[in-house]
């Protein structure tokens, strides 16, 4: 794992798990201080070509988090993170890291209210995120009114101890397949934070990636 500091507000943090193999998909992620050590978890699946980038959440005032990664809480913070996770860390990887794959072979992944991240992230630029892998997504940012044509493919998990994140996560898979999009949502046992969440990570890569692309 590689560590970067960018000076987005006033130095935040952007962790990479490097796979074995060379690189054939690409995971963004918010939250990364959480997601990127589950690169292990990638490696002991036998998915050893998947690189996870992760700009890591705000130490501090939770509220702060919760605005950057939902655009219906403080759209203007939403929008300077958007433009930093986009921008800053995608430019970052392609040039520092020679990352740059098309949408079939780039993912967005999130828990929690980064999962509302990439909800968001899928729904607004489905063609850099070709899907979404979202785990207990938070009540903040709901399903649009309208969908562009284009929808990611999108992984929904959350546990059978949490209903207000389950409930969540079944509102946005409902939601998603009235508009035609790919779904696969799944319940597990678990609370909020609970070692599901890492242990559902490989599932959800490997359904991002291995069904449409062939990779390993």
């Amino acid at each position: 794992m590689i560590t970067e500091t960018f000076d987005y507000d006033g130095g935040r943090q952007v962790s990479v798990h490097v796979p074995p193999d060379p690189v054939e998909a690409v995971v963004f992620c918010g939250d990364g201080q959480v997601i990127v050590p589950c690169g292990d978890r990638l490696v002991a699946a036998g998915l050893r070509s998947t690189m996870i980038i992760g700009a890591h959440r705000t130490t501090g005032d939770e509220m702060i988090r919760i605005g950057e990664y939902s655009p219906t809480i403080e759209p203007e913070r939403f929008l300077r993170h958007e433009h930093f996770f986009l921008n800053q860390v995608r430019g970052w990887a392609r040039t520092a890291l020679g990352i740059e794959l098309p949408a079939e072979r780039t993912a967005v992944a999130g828990v929690s209210a980064s999962a509302e991240l990439a909800l968001a992230l899928g729904v607004r630029h489905p063609t850099v995120f070709g899907a979404v892998l979202a785990a207990s997504p938070g009540g903040g940012y709901r399903p649009p009114s309208t969908w562009p044509e284009t929808l990611p493919r999108t992984y929904l998990t959350a546990g059978d101890r949490e209903p207000f994140f389950a409930d969540n996560a079944q509102r946005w898979a409902d939601a998603l397949r009235d508009a035609d999009a790919e779904v696969t949502m799944t319940v597990r046992a678990g609370d909020h934070g609970d070692p599901f969440w890492a242990e559902e990570f490989p599932r959800m890569v490997a359904w991002a990636f291995r069904a449409h692309n062939d990779v390993s």
